[in-house]
């Protein structure tokens, strides 16, 4: 989900850092075309909710942004098998990432933040 950006990712490479959140990354285990597949149909319902005509519409447009994303592993179960609890959503200071996080260049946590977008 990086969209070229330079964010920081937890040691781990389970979550980036953007807009002073944790952000689930892609399962890498991934197959290539099954995560073109999945990127693809996010972009596609992403634009759906952008254009929906009513509110109908722009909820299944979301259901379409929902799966892509289950399917991508940035939502649902997580997909690392190391016991480590879903971060997702919380400020890494406020997260088991807080010494990472302490322990970045001034630089870095800025992209983390989005200082300087």
């Amino acid at each position: 989900m990086s969209r070229g950006k330079d964010y920081p990712v937890t040691p781990d490479g389970h979550f980036f850092v953007a807009r002073a959140r944790l952000w689930r990354r892609t399962d890498p285990s991934l197959p290539e075309g099954e995560r073109r597949a999945a990127v693809k149909a996010l972009m596609q319902a992403r634009r759906a909710v952008r254009d929906a005509g009513d509110r109908a519409e722009e909820r299944s447009a979301r259901e379409g942004v929902e799966a892509a994303k289950r399917r991508l592993g940035e939502r649902g179960p997580v997909w690392w098998q190391d016991g480590s609890p879903d971060e997702g959503g919380k400020h890494p200071k406020n997260s088991i990432y807080a010494d990472w996080w302490a322990g970045l260049g001034a630089a870095e946590r800025a992209r983390g933040l989005g200082e300087g977008d």
